[in-house]
């Protein structure tokens, strides 16, 4: 088996779509021997910032010497960095290996009426588990692939869990209200376990905070039990109970990621307090400012400045206006977007139309449920350029304007997944 095969094999699942429900992947994990009981973790879900949170959490931790293993997606450079140790994707040997050791025992579950149709991301939790655990990680990271209560990571006993943000998006799979949605993600809340909630609407708040009460969980919420003061150039104050800590540096750009990097404070914090950890200032402070995540305001080239953001939905393209507001205030923004048709599109585009000195491209790329731009003809009224080649539109861009003009581009992480490597390699 090649590694080109055993993605294609992992890939194939992905006819099975999504499928909320424990069933399928309880039964494979207890064929790999269960090694999620293996595993000492933490659980993070919410609508954005997970991805964030897990990077700044990791930061912390790996300065403290642990080794610690991350569960995220959707990947950005290689379909292995969706499981990693210590920032490093696992190694192709290693994912043929699991890869040929799960196909028999998916192929064997598909005879099974009540088993049959595994997908793709069931798979990889278990792969990722099974790695984790071969590897003996002293931490694992998961992230929730979609909601939470039925979600295939919520086969797990965290030490601690957490939820970033709530926000309308996947309507369709996790209801059509802000209340239904924070039923589905209050769903990893677990009996007698910490939980930190981040900057979360109270109608959103109450329905975590009512679960967590329910199962006694300590619930720790931003604001309450820790609050942050914002400082110039993106700098912050933290405190809560136990610690003050001045003039905090973050390098993920973007006033949002002073509330991710709060909650990862917390959430570090706890876990260690849970397992006996020593958690020191330096630690933090380094952890912070040493943390690296892809296609998340990242300033990927210059001269112009060339910034990848994967705002993805309606809630994020907010976060997204807020960040430029106060970053880019008065330099003139071209921005091109593309999303998949599962978004609320329209809407993001709106949004995107708000922006001060800016001009809007919409255009397409190669994934299965990206936008068709000739559902979009008519915005060509209201001033939005449609390019049906996103690679020629870069490269004219980038030769055409000026120096101090800033070029974004955003919407879908899989576009920002096949723009960034473009871009890589341009510049290497």
């Amino acid at each position: 088996m090649t590694i080109e095969t055993a993605l294609e094999w992992i890939h194939s699942r992905l006819k099975f779509n999504i499928r909320p429900g424990l069933t399928r992947i309880e039964a494979l994990l207890e064929l790999l021997g269960n090694p999620e009981k293996e595993l000492s973790m933490l659980h993070i879900a919410g609508t954005n910032g997970k991805g964030s949170t897990v990077a700044f959490t990791r930061g912390i931790l790996e300065q403290l010497g642990l080794n610690v293993a991350t569960f995220t997606s959707p990947f950005i450079s290689s379909f292995g960095e969706r499981m990693s140790i210590n920032g490093h994707p696992i190694p192709d040997e290693k994912l043929i290996m699991y890869v040929e050791q799960l196909k028999p025992l998916v192929e064997a579950m598909d005879k099974k009426e009540k088993l049959a149709g595994i997908t793709e991301f069931e798979i990889i939790t278990a792969l990722a588990f099974r790695y984790f655990a071969d590897e003996k990680v002293d931490v694992a990271l998961i992230e929730v692939g979609l909601g939470g209560l039925l979600d295939s990571t919520n086969v797990i006993q965290p030490v601690v869990t957490a939820i970033t943000t709530i926000g309308m998006d996947h309507m369709d799979i996790l209801g059509d209200t802000i209340e239904k949605i924070a039923a589905q993600k209050a769903g990893i809340i677990k009996p007698h376990t910490p939980l930190v909630t981040g900057k979360i609407a109270n109608e959103a708040l109450a329905v975590i905070a009512q679960t967590a009460q329910k199962n006694q969980a300590q619930h720790y919420q931003y604001s309450i039990d820790y609050q942050v003061d914002i400082l110039e150039n993106e700098r912050f104050n933290y405190r809560d109970d136990e610690i003050h800590l001045l003039n905090l540096e973050k390098s993920l750009l973007g006033l949002h990621q002073i509330d991710n990097a709060a909650l990862a404070v917390k959430l570090t914090m706890i876990y260690a307090h849970e397992v006996g950890l020593s958690l020191s200032e330096e630690a933090i402070r380094e952890g912070l400012r040493k943390t690296f995540w892809p296609a998340r305001m990242e300033e990927i080239s210059q001269e112009p400045l060339t910034i990848l953001d994967g705002a993805h939905n309606v809630h994020a393209i907010q976060r997204l206006l807020e960040n430029l507001k106060n970053e880019f205030s008065g330099r003139k923004i071209t921005i091109l977007f593309s999303a998949l048709i599962t978004k609320d599109i329209t809407e993001m585009i709106k949004m995107l139309q708000t922006v001060d000195n800016s001009k809007l491209i919409l255009t397409t790329f190669d994934y299965p449920k990206a936008l068709k731009l000739e559902d979009f003809a008519h915005l060509e009224k209201e001033n939005v350029m449609l390019a049906e080649d996103w690679k020629s539109t870069y490269t004219a861009l980038k030769a055409n304007l000026k120096e101090e003009d800033v070029l974004l581009m955003t919407g879908s992480l899989y576009f920002m997944s096949q723009i960034r490597a473009y871009i890589l390699e341009l510049e290497q």
